[in-house]
């Protein structure tokens, strides 16, 4: 924790040669290097895209709704709904009446609100852009940093979020990264996570859910409503399902990690986080017969996206924080990498994520395979 002051627009020399776009109707900035791009919509400042720019298919493996719509001969979404990798602050569900009549949405106020692009900078191989925005229904100041450096595969965020008012609060922040078909397909894609504590989210009884409500279990098995148990790493053929759970990020570790790998197209994209600012995982599982599959990623501070004060409430779940303090007239900052990569044949699993010495390595122990990804800017 410690006390900041409000940013103003900047100039940084040398600027980055900005390339304005559209993503979906929307605006939106390309932050890149030598090796990937990245698409970051100007309003709610979402990582929409990611591809590599030695990849001839330019595999993209980031949650697109319009985009599904529109191969489904359904009419695209155009500029509403989520899409890929946005964050969640202050707030991580439903709101509740009194939120809502006061103009507050779901899933916090940040991914609604235009981000300002207050600087964009290249330093020798070192692509930055800095973000601001003011949250002026939370009264709060949310600042976002993303860097990639020539010749690297991994992409560095760091966060702040600061406290206007003059009291302690608890907030909830969740990155709410969502990975989508075709990347995610039946059968073809699998998720490793460094977590172990798991439960389902308490919810009322639905056909399409598999997964018992409210029992605990260790990742990847879960208890299923027959009384059996499925792994929870692969995506069902055929899909019709729905759920949501979530998960402890192992105790026992100061990172953790979450990577989705398509066996098919021999592809990887992961986050890399501190345990202490991230401390939950949460997976929506949403698997429709259509074939409009999704898969959220979501780290953050609570176990279940639910309005603020069934979150507040709950306090602890496994012996572990529901949410985080910000305190008064103060900030807190966080701070993940997210990384997508090639991986060799015959590599199915991820049993570890680690960093050392500005290297990010990502081991398959049965297959006796690694990955090994320059992260200079790792700053972890």
């Amino acid at each position: 924790m410690f006390k900041i002051t409000f940013l103003t627009a900047a100039i940084l020399l040398p600027v980055i040669a900005q390339r304005p776009t559209l993503f979906e109707g929307r605006p939106a900035h390309i932050l890149e290097n030598d090796k990937l791009e990245l698409v970051i919509l100007s309003t709610g400042g979402a990582f929409a895209s990611l591809t590599l720019k030695g990849d001839a298919t330019k595999t993209d493996p980031m949650w697109n709704p319009a985009r599904m719509d529109r191969e489904r001969g359904n009419p695209g979404r155009g500029g509403g709904g989520g899409v890929g990798h946005f964050v969640c602050v202050d707030g991580f569900g439903p709101t509740s009446v009194e939120e809502r009549a006061a103009g507050l949405t779901g899933h916090g106020e940040a991914h609604t609100v235009p981000w300002l692009l207050t600087a964009s900078e290249k330093q020798g191989p070192l692509n930055r852009f800095l973000f601001q925005t003011r949250l002026p229904l939370v009264q709060e100041l949310f600042t976002r940093k993303v860097e990639v450096v020539d010749g690297e595969q991994v992409v560095a965020v760091e966060s702040t979020l600061e406290n206007l008012l003059a009291f302690d609060r608890p907030i909830n922040w969740a990155e709410h990264a969502t990975v989508g078909a075709p990347f995610l397909a039946p059968g073809k894609t699998v998720v490793d996570a460094s977590v172990g504590r798991c439960q389902a989210r308490p919810v009322d009884p639905q056909p399409i859910r598999r997964l018992v409500s409210g029992k605990e279990y260790t990742y990847p098995m879960g208890p299923t409503k027959d009384g059996g148990t499925v792994d929870l790493r692969g995506v069902p053929d055929p899909p019709n399902s729905l759920d949501h759970t979530g998960c402890t990020v192992d105790p026992t570790r100061t990172f953790g990690f979450v990577t989705v790998l398509n066996l098919e197209k021999e592809m990887l994209i992961g986050y890399f986080f501190r345990r202490e600012e991230y401390p939950w995982l949460q997976e929506w599982m949403n698997y429709p017969a259509s074939g409009a599959l999704s898969r959220g990623i979501e780290f953050g501070t609570q176990p279940f996206d639910v309005p603020r004060r069934q979150t507040i409430a709950m306090a602890r779940m496994f012996d572990v924080p529901t949410y985080r303090w910000l305190p008064a007239r103060a900030a807190i900052k966080s701070r993940f990498l997210m990384f997508f990569t090639a991986v060799p044949k015959g590599f199915t699993k991820v049993d570890d994520v680690t960093l050392s010495n500005g290297k990010l390595t990502i081991i398959d122990k049965k297959a006796g395979k690694q990955v090994v990804l320059s992260a200079s800017q790792a700053g972890m």
